[in-house]
């Protein structure tokens, strides 16, 4: 671990040093490659600073006490500070194990959340304007900024799906839990003999593909125009704006109707449609890497029930880590970061585990 260490304190010395030259300044692109490299540096390497200071001081202790002759009062201190340090030492030493964890190469990058109602008909479709609601409120507790990229509503104000970007720095780690099935337990309002219902909502939380990550052939995409129009004929549009991209050799179908303007649905379907592919291949590449399956709180699979959220009860139940909450309506509200914390200390501990065990 410590040679590892060395080398990433070597490495965070000479990405200081670049940024500085004239022609890194003059490079936005690589001038933002190496602030992003420092910045995922920079904790390690504080880390392992303090650790090496704490070590100092246990080495010039126990030194101190090797040599003896010491006045009894001032043997006391020094035997203080050699448990102190060595206390230290090995606190620091488990939070570089934390922090030397491979890092998801996704984490910084912004979402695509698609949000779709499942069983349950309409009552799932009204849940899933609360989750859309949810997920918005957190993200502007955040910081970061949404954009609705499509949505296909209900005439009683649902949505039979909605598909949204998150835009902000980290917004994929903190959302890349969501993805699966979302159960509610409720009274619906239409329910005249007061009995609970379930109903469910399905996520898919995507990592939004640059061109980098996942180059598009226009031989391989068919591109429809169709006249868009909202629930109970809301902005109906009467030229031919809203956008289908089919890509052929996966079948995959994606649309975008929410701009007026045809050129920036376009725009908005490729980011989503770009993303949803990366996203395929990243299940797929997971999917080999045994160990690294073993090592995740849930597998992603949108088919997988995570969590219930009881109405009557006043509970969220997260079935992945096994945490239960009698928060509901905070949560509701976009109060998320108890349970996302806890689903990332969860897989934090995970991966941990699978590296003892590897």
């Amino acid at each position: 671990m410590f040679d590892k260490l060395i080398e990433v304190e070597k490495r965070f010395d000479e990405v200081n040093k670049m940024i500085c030259e004239p022609d890194i300044v003059n490079d936005q692109e690589q001038y933002k490659k190496l602030m992003r490299e420092i910045k995922n540096l920079a904790p390690v390497v504080e880390k392992f600073r303090e650790y090496k200071k704490a070590k100092e001081t246990n080495d010039e202790s126990r030194a101190l006490l090797d040599e003896g002759g010491l006045e009894p009062d001032f043997a006391e201190m020094v035997k203080g500070e050699l448990e102190s340090s060595k206390a230290d030492m090995d606190r620091i030493s488990e939070e570089l194990k934390i922090l030397l964890l491979p890092r998801d190469p996704n984490d910084d990058k912004n979402v695509i959340i698609e949000i779709r109602g499942g069983a349950g008909g309409e009552e799932s479709a009204l849940f899933a304007g609360v989750l859309y609601r949810m997920y918005t409120m957190y993200a502007e507790a955040k910081g970061f900024k949404t954009e609705v990229l499509n949505v296909n509503e209900t005439g009683l104000g649902g949505f039979k799906e909605i598909s949204f970007s998150v835009e902000g720095d980290g917004a994929y780690s903190r959302f890349k839990f969501e993805s699966g099935v979302h159960r509610v337990q409720r009274v619906p309002e239409t329910e005249s003999q007061g009995r609970i219902h379930t109903s469910t909502v399905t996520v898919a939380v995507l990592p939004e593909a640059e061109n980098v990550d996942f180059e598009l052939n226009e031989k391989d995409l068919q591109i429809d125009t169709f006249r868009s129009s909202g629930a109970g004929g809301q902005h109906i549009n009467k030229t031919s704006s809203a956008i289908r991209i089919t890509h052929i050799p996966t079948g995959t179908v994606v649309e975008c109707q929410d701009e007026r303007s045809q050129h920036k649905n376009k725009e908005k379907a490729m980011k989503v449609l770009r993303s949803r592919l990366y996203d395929a291949e990243k299940a797929k590449h997971d999917a080999e890497i045994a160990g690294e399956r073993r090592a995740q709180v849930g597998t992603g699979d949108r088919s997988e029930r995570i969590r219930t959220y009881n109405y009557p009860q006043g509970r969220i139940s997260d079935h992945r880590i096994g945490l239960t909450l009698y928060r509901l309506e905070q949560i509701l509200n976009g109060d998320l970061d108890e349970l996302i914390d806890a689903l990332i200390t969860a897989d934090t501990a995970e991966k941990l585990k699978a590296q003892g065990d590897s």
